[in-house]
């Protein structure tokens, strides 16, 4: 069972992980797009898809931890200090997806989306939006790097897994 709840929570970490660390740091650039040709409607079709790529996806992540959980479980390795730190390191990379990406993805994409109707001009955008994006999505990436390595050298570990 060891060996499959393992397969499950690398293929789901592959799977889902994997696609959010890829269209959350192509945001910010499509953003900057976005913000310098405002009436290009396949610059703005992308960002709400890269957006939408995160949601979905961060939501089909919780899958990753679960399966952690049940292979840590099987291999008696719960108390162990390298996967104590991988799951402090993992839930503060999904606080920072949730409570820093996700949320300023959209009111970017909420900024950039705002029709001009009459004599009442768009919402102001903030330029360095993007930059802040970056700088909070290269954390999240770093984060889930560092758990991906801690996750391969298991330091200390013994399980021959």
């Amino acid at each position: 069972m060891t060996k499959l709840f393992l397969s499950i929570h690398v293929l789901a970490a592959i799977l889902a992980v994997g696609p959010v660390a890829v269209a959350a740091s192509m945001f910010p650039p499509a953003l900057r797009r976005v913000q310098a040709e405002p009436d290009d409607v396949t610059a703005l079709a992308a960002l709400r898809t890269l957006h939408r790529i995160c949601r979905v996806y961060a939501a089909i992540g919780v899958v990753v931890p679960i399966f952690g959980f049940a292979t840590a479980r099987s291999l008696h390795v719960l108390g162990d200090a390298w996967l104590i730190t991988s799951i402090v390191l993992t839930a503060t990379a999904a606080a920072v997806l949730a409570l820093l990406v996700l949320p300023r993805q959209q009111a970017a994409l909420d900024g950039v989306s705002a029709p001009v109707t009459g004599d009442i001009a768009p919402v102001a955008v903030d330029r360095r939006a993007g930059s802040r994006l970056a700088m909070y999505t290269g954390v999240f990436n770093l984060l889930w790097a560092v758990v991906t390595v801690l996750m391969i050298i298991r330091p200390g570990s013994t399980t021959g897994v």
